[in-house]
């Protein structure tokens, strides 16, 4: 009984398509990333509702996304912070690490942060290219009335406009550190004009707009 075996230009061509593929594969896995949305206004402005908001309205949608807050990172990383300028900036710099991190293994993020200085989301966007700015705009009046009457702090310190006007905490944003507005956001919404489920199903409205239906790459 013979046995064929294949030409040598066959297996050639077999072993050119399979490393081709191969490669092809690699560069789509390589360039197939998550998204990441900044959600930045001054304490008080609803940076949390609204992120809490949105996830709801993802997750509706079978689309996943990971929340990464500053408050909470701060538990773990400066167990007693002092909110020095020092401090904030090793607190951004690991925030937006562990961000970078998570879309380039494909994982969604949702950043609730004020990030007062333009500098940490500048630097975000250097890092992350698929990345939305959101600004919760709302005056700090509104801020401060929202902050000392809030019963979820959602792991922020309490009464911290109390406790700045009376000289106990120098540093928060607003008041005794400058808060730098973005200044070409992708969204700006008012705060003390809609509802945070209304803010919510904007960013939604955006976020389904400028990326693809699997919520992965840009149109």
């Amino acid at each position: 009984m013979k046995v064929a075996f294949p030409d040598q230009k066959i297996i050639s061509l077999y072993e050119n398509l399979c490393k081709n593929a191969f490669i092809a594969d690699v560069e789509r896995n390589m360039t197939k990333t998550g998204w990441c949305v900044w959600i930045t206004g001054l304490p008080g402005s609803g940076k949390s509702v609204v992120s809490e908001a949105l996830i709801k309205l993802l997750n509706k949608k079978n689309i996943h996304v990971q929340l990464l807050s500053s408050d909470a990172l701060r538990k773990v990383l400066t167990p007693n912070p002092i909110y020095s300028l020092g401090e904030r900036d090793i607190v951004y710099a690991t925030l937006i690490y562990i961000a970078e991190l998570l879309t380039r293994n494909e994982v969604n993020v949702i950043i609730d942060a004020t990030g007062n200085l333009r500098i940490y989301r500048d630097n975000a966007r250097k890092q992350i290219p698929k990345l939305i700015e959101v600004y919760l705009k709302c005056p700090l009046e509104v801020c401060m009335q929202r902050e000392s009457t809030r019963r979820r702090t959602h792991k922020a310190p309490q009464q911290i406009y109390s406790r700045a006007l009376k000289g106990k905490a120098p540093t928060v944003p607003g008041v005794g550190q400058p808060y730098e507005a973005p200044l070409t956001p992708e969204i700006t919404l008012n705060t003390d004009q809609c509802l945070p489920k209304e803010c919510a199903q904007t960013i939604l409205a955006f976020i389904l707009e400028y990326f693809s239906e699997n919520c992965d790459k840009p149109r």
